[in-house]
């Protein structure tokens, strides 16, 4: 068999055992190799590729083979095999010295440094450092410029938490999970955005994260505007577990976890499997609420909570697992893929007061009855959700000649929420209505067809370098769909005419007439190469058409280029086209919901109603409204930067980005509805339709600009007798509106483009020396502003923020190591906020970080 550069025979070897091989890429610059052609472990499969180099292996406790060039006392001693060698300590506390090869932004694989596109890699080290078990919070703590929201009294988005990518709606963000597109939540966040949940996937059974900084829709479609999170699975064998407690420094919020994961590998095949288990008590970080002082004040023998409902973290109970597998076959190797994921969540509603009209008021039909006789000192709806998350990838890979290789997969996904409430009332039906509802719930159901080739191509004159061309086509099918709730949750009964709410009181029900499914379907097909004009210059060509039943085709395309100046600093950049097409849940799903007015403290209800359907007819055929159907978000993409790596173990990159984004989706200005208005709604059996005072849809509703700066550092060495390894990040990122069809006051225009930080930076210092390592992490959050009231004509600046996090881990023995840790070590709190403050809330609940201040943290892991 012809030799083969020894990158790409150990790239190969990786890929056909399902182990993760890393190593510096100048340590394999210009050497060749014969594959192996017969089967044998991966150890002395690695012996004959590195046979007759300077280049040794060692095997890590966690499984990993890393390549290092021999001391001068091993090529002394002319070692002809290569050494197994247990190191005591986890692979997550290995130094980060060495270069990995990534999937994300080009198809053929290269190592980061070598990337077309800015590519942030978080390992196993990262992965484990934060303490919380969604990986949307590991993520925020680990990179500049992602930021995720509490979003405390917010219906579903307390559990669903909205995250951001350079200050973009998350489903800008494509998620996608070994190569392949993750499924969205059926849950619809803050301004419309729907995108996939990161808290069903166990962070432990996760290898590295690869994050693309840059459009992406040319090459992987729809939604990859801000860029590309690829989340790859382990796949070792190692049998490992951890226990973890954690509490915050205000003696709430404690958390128990669990996790186990381990596999087999065998000469065809291999698989692991990971559980995870999480129990969550809730936070609170609130006053009592005014109302309820005058309550108190006009009743003092009443006997209520101080304080009243609780601002925090909801209570939670999770239990995730995954599966990956691969085996090999005469047809190829066939490889699946299996995440699935149960929890329930619970969280505080605002609270009623007995003083609240449209509550509390008598009813004509209902005689002497009270609600008092229920709740004598008003209630606090108690609202949850149950939610099951299942993602299945079933593929197979193999080589078709000539260096053709091939994957045919299909995946399918899906998202389950259902809602309930308890400690509530149906004012409308009296003392007919229990006090406990089922609402109903949300379906999102994704299918995924892919078929994808991958063939060399010949090298171009005066390169002597191949290059690369990846082809494909896709077929995608979306269902949303709304379960109905029981009757009590949504039925208007006697006591309306005499101005009670409907429905279950803070979170109406899903009537009949909202429970429909919704399909979308497209089809797609793409051509991404890569070639070497010279031997210094790389070019990359992506295309993609993709065709929707709803609203027709879309063409994008991308351009990259790559100089290496010299052996240490390249420059590239990039120009793309990109897109992000409207969910069957944007188009057609509706949504009544009820709060609390902080100026009045009265029960309001309002809706969110779809733009083609009967109640955007009925607000359309006023003088003054447009409602629209929506059409695909357009973007266009520009980066350009510079990495260098000037000596060894020192990587630096800096690359600038401006964004801008057309007909982005948003939730429009409210419409305040006239009793007639009302009435019709009514008529059409819209749950809470004779109360609600303002209705809203979603438009493409506004344009956007996008720019700023990406900043990376990282520097590994060894000092006294240990390894260092020193992390510096940090993003600059500028958002402006450009063009907007809502209102565009100054607070509103400030408040959107201000709402996430312009500026984020983090620091990180990791040493390990013998069986003790320290790790620090210091984030700095610039400021960001919000709403002062609910008119939104003031807005409220809120300053920056410094958090330290530190952790120290002790080697028990070979198979135990002990971490005891604390995140936001001083205890430090945002400004407070004047938004809702009349209803007991400290800090703003969109607030871009966790406000619940310090928490320590025991971790032990066990490895075998």
């Amino acid at each position: 068999m012809a030799d083969i550069s020894l990158a790409e025979a150990i790239t190969r070897l990786a890929e056909q055992t399902g182990t993760i091989i890393i190593a510096q890429s100048a340590d394999l610059a210009g050497l060749e190799a014969a594959p192996p052609d017969a089967d044998m472990p991966v150890g002395e499969a690695l012996a004959v590729l590195l046979s007759g180099t300077s280049l040794t292996g060692q095997e890590d406790a966690g499984g990993v083979w890393i390549i290092r060039r021999r001391s001068p006392e091993q090529r002394a001693a002319s070692a002809a095999e290569l050494q197994r060698v247990r190191l005591s300590a986890p692979v997550a506390d290995l130094p980060r010295i060495y270069d990995t090869i990534i999937v994300t932004g080009s198809r053929r694989g290269a190592e980061a440094v070598q990337s077309l596109s800015p590519v942030d890699i978080l390992d196993r080290a990262d992965l484990a450092a934060p303490v919380s078990d969604d990986l949307a919070d590991i993520l925020a703590g680990t990179l500049p410029g992602f930021f995720v929201q509490r979003r405390p009294l917010s219906d579903g988005a307390v559990f669903v938490r909205p995250y951001s990518l350079r200050n973009l709606s998350a489903d800008h963000t494509l998620i996608l999970v070994n190569g392949k597109r993750r499924h969205r939540s059926a849950m619809l966040n803050a301004g419309g955005a729907q995108s996939p949940d990161l808290s069903k996937i166990p962070a432990h059974a996760i290898a590295r994260v690869e994050i693309l900084r840059d459009g992406a829709s040319a090459q992987y479609g729809s939604d990859a505007i801000a860029g590309v999170i690829n989340i790859i699975p382990r796949e070792d064998a190692r049998l490992e577990g951890f226990a973890q407690h954690s509490r915050y420094y205000e003696g709430d919020g404690r958390q128990k976890r669990l996790g186990l994961g381990g596999g087999a590998t065998g000469a065809r095949g291999h698989f692991r499997f990971s559980l995870d288990y999480s129990d969550a008590a809730p936070t609170s970080r609130a006053r009592q609420r005014l109302d309820a002082l005058q309550y108190l004040e006009a009743h003092p023998e009443a006997e209520i909570d101080d304080p009243v409902q609780k601002w925090g973290q909801p209570e939670r109970e999770d239990i995730r697992a995954l599966l990956t597998a691969r085996l090999a076959s005469r047809a190829g190797d066939i490889r699946a893929l299996i995440n699935a994921s149960q929890g329930q969540g619970v969280s505080d509603f605002n609270w009623r007061s007995p003083e609240t009209p449209s509550v509390y008021a008598p009813g004509m039909a209902f005689g002497d009855w009270s609600l008092k006789q229920v709740y004598p000192n008003g209630f606090t709806p108690q609202f949850g959700q149950d939610e099951r998350d299942l993602s299945v990838v079933l593929g197979i890979e193999g080589a078709l000649g000539n260096g053709v290789s091939h994957e045919v997969s299909v995946s399918f996904g899906e998202n389950r929420i259902d809602y309930f409430l308890y400690d509530t009332i149906n004012a409308s039906l009296g003392p007919d209505s229990p006090t406990r509802f089922e609402a109903g719930g949300l379906r999102q159901q994704e299918l995924n067809l892919n078929a994808d080739f991958r063939a060399p191509l010949a090298a171009l004159s005066g390169s002597g370098r191949p290059g690369h061309l990846a082809f494909g086509v896709e077929h995608r099918l979306e269902r949303y769909g709304i379960e109905a709730g029981e009757a009590a949750s949504f039925e208007i009964g006697p006591g309306a005419v005499d101005g009670l709410t409907s429905g279950s009181n803070g979170f109406p029900g899903y009537t009949p007439d909202q429970a429909r499914t919704h399909d979308q379907s497209s089809w797609a097909g793409y051509a991404d190469a890569e070639m070497y004009p010279d031997g210094r210059s790389q070019i990359g060509l992506a295309l993609r058409l993709e065709a929707f039943d709803s609203f027709g085709s879309q063409l994008n395309g991308k351009l990259s280029f790559r100089r290496d100046m010299t052996a240490g600093l390249a420059l590239r950049a990039t120009v793309s086209s990109g897109f992000k097409a409207p969910t069957p849940a944007q188009l057609y799903s509706e949504r009544t919901s009820q709060g609390v007015a902080p100026d009045t403290l009265d029960v309001f209800t309002n809706g969110r109603f779809s733009p083609t359907g009967p109640v955007a007819e009925i607000v359309g055929m006023r003088q003054d409204a447009d409602i629209l159907p929506l059409a695909p978000e357009t973007s266009v993409n520009l980066s350009a930067g510079l990495v260098a790596r000037p000596a060894r173990g020192l990587i630096a990159s800096a690359d600038v980005y401006h964004t801008e984004i057309r007909d982005r989706i948003f939730i429009s200005d409210n419409y305040t509805l006239d009793p007639g208005e009302r009435a019709r709604l009514a008529g059409l059996g819209v749950p809470g339709g004779e109360s609600i005072t303002e209705v809203s849809f979603f438009q493409n509703s506004y344009d956007t600009r996008t720019y700023g700066i990406d900043f990376v550092l990282d520097h590994e060495r060894r000092l006294a007798g240990g390894d260092l390894s020193l992390g510096l990040s940090a993003n600059y990122n500028r958002t402006e509106v450009i063009d907007a069809a809502f209102d565009d006051t100054p607070s509103r225009l400030a408040r959107f483009e201000r709402l996430y930080p312009r500026f984020s930076s983090h620091a990180s210092a990791r040493y390990r020396r013998g069986r003790l390592s320290l790790d620090t992490r210091l984030r700095w959050i610039g400021p960001w502003v919000d709403y002062t009231g609910q008119d939104s004509a003031l807005i409220q600046e809120f300053g920056s923020e410094l958090f330290l996090d530190a952790s120290v881990s002790v080697d028990l023995t070979e198979h135990l190591t002990l971490r005891l840790g604390a995140e936001n070590m001083f205890d430090e709190y945002p400004d407070e906020a004047r938004l809702e403050a009349s209803k007991g809330l400290i800090y703003s609940r969109n607030a871009p970080y966790d406000t619940d201040g310090g928490q320590y943290y025991l971790r032990l892991d066990a490895r075998f």
